[in-house]
């Protein structure tokens, strides 16, 4: 993990996280996706012009407004790691209102945007597939 390898490295992110994206964006159970690289996102233009990509982290909110729920999904993953590390050759996930930002009263963590039911995925090398069947695992919990 080395620079010689970096600019290699973050192409596979962003391209993952792309296709992470799109993919989360098109499930009934998300109500919105956090991605500079997709289309809907309201700064989509401003970062086209200032980064060759979206990078490799994105977050999502689930259309159930609850931390439970969040923890619902979160605990099923299995390929993903559940830590608030980011820029890992593997893919972490993470509740960013019970870590990241867990210290913050709920207040500041409305006007920051973390909500309850948000989650945070900072995308790794592994196949997409593989995190789309792990994501697949998390949102099928919520129906149970």
């Amino acid at each position: 993990k080395g620079l010689e390898t970096l600019s290699v490295r973050m192409k596979a992110h962003s391209e993952n996280a792309l296709e992470l994206a799109q993919w989360l964006e098109q499930q009934p159970q998300i109500e919105r996706v956090n991605y500079a690289g997709l289309e809907s996102h309201p700064q989509y233009a401003l970062a086209n012009r200032q980064a060759k990509s979206g990078g490799g982290v994105l977050s999502f909110h689930l259309r159930d407004g609850s931390r439970e729920h969040a923890w619902k999904f979160l605990n099923q993953t299995c390929l993903m790691s559940l830590t608030a590390n980011l820029g890992d050759v593997k893919t972490t996930v993470c509740h960013p209102a019970t870590s990241t930002h867990g210290r913050l009263d709920i207040t500041d963590r409305q006007l920051m945007g973390i909500s309850e039911n948000m989650i945070r995925i900072a995308v790794g090398l592994e196949s997409v597939d593989d995190l789309i069947s792990d994501c697949e695992r998390g949102l099928a919990a919520l129906a149970g």
